[in-house]
């Protein structure tokens, strides 16, 4: 099976999703986080554990490498080489536009929304998050607009589908996508374009 890549704006649900499709296949589920703590632990830090990110270490780590478009780039470098082979889930913002292959699906939602799931996971106020839901768009915009020249949000031309997440259950959004990768794997594969000055003779193609 072809490398399955979610991508969409901050608090969509992406990993939730991603998740539920990684475990009901019997895939690897992998995101831009796992890279990260690959990074640090080839570094000497002890990346061990989801509340890493949190310990003063991690902060540090984190701190340290800001700002670093050659960092940025280097966790795109693994995640591509980790889609190149294929039987794997990913989470990512900027691998749709890198990778050839793969399936591609974004994952949509409003900003009302977003803020909502995040406010319930952070245990804050929706209006409290949609400020930093806010600037963390404007901020990834600007970023990968100055990475890769992509308008991260706005151009969903490297997508396969487009699956709306507003009021739907994760397990909902997931069977959707799931739905959505059987038709493409069902649809008939095109035919590939004869050459100029040649025809096809006994299942071969000779030169007229």
């Amino acid at each position: 099976m072809k490398a399955i890549i979610l991508c969409g704006m901050p608090a969509v649900g992406k990993t939730t999703v991603a998740k539920i499709i990684a475990s009901k296949l019997g895939l690897k589920l992998i995101g831009g986080g796992d890279i990260l703590k690959e990074i640090a632990i080839e570094e000497g830090y002890n990346a061990v554990g989801d509340d890493w990110w949190d310990t003063e270490e991690g902060m540090r780590f984190m701190k340290e490498r800001a700002g670093s478009p050659e960092f940025d780039k280097e966790v795109d470098r693994r995640l591509l080489a980790r889609a190149q082979k294929s039987d794997v889930v990913i989470t990512s913002y900027t691998l749709p536009w890198l990778a050839k292959d793969g399936v591609k699906v974004w994952l949509s939602g409003t900003k009302k929304s977003r803020a909502e799931r995040m406010a319930k996971r952070d245990s804050s106020s929706p209006e409290e998050v949609a400020k930093v839901i806010e600037e963390r768009d404007r901020k990834n915009y600007a970023l990968y607009k100055n990475l890769y020249g992509m308008s991260f949000g706005k151009d969903l031309s490297p997508f396969n589908f487009v699956v709306g997440t507003d009021g739907v259950p994760a397990a909902k959004v997931a069977e959707e996508v799931l739905g959505q990768i059987k038709k493409l794997e069902k649809a008939p594969k095109p035919s590939t374009p004869r050459k100029p000055g040649s025809r096809k003779v006994g299942g071969r193609r000779r030169s007229s």
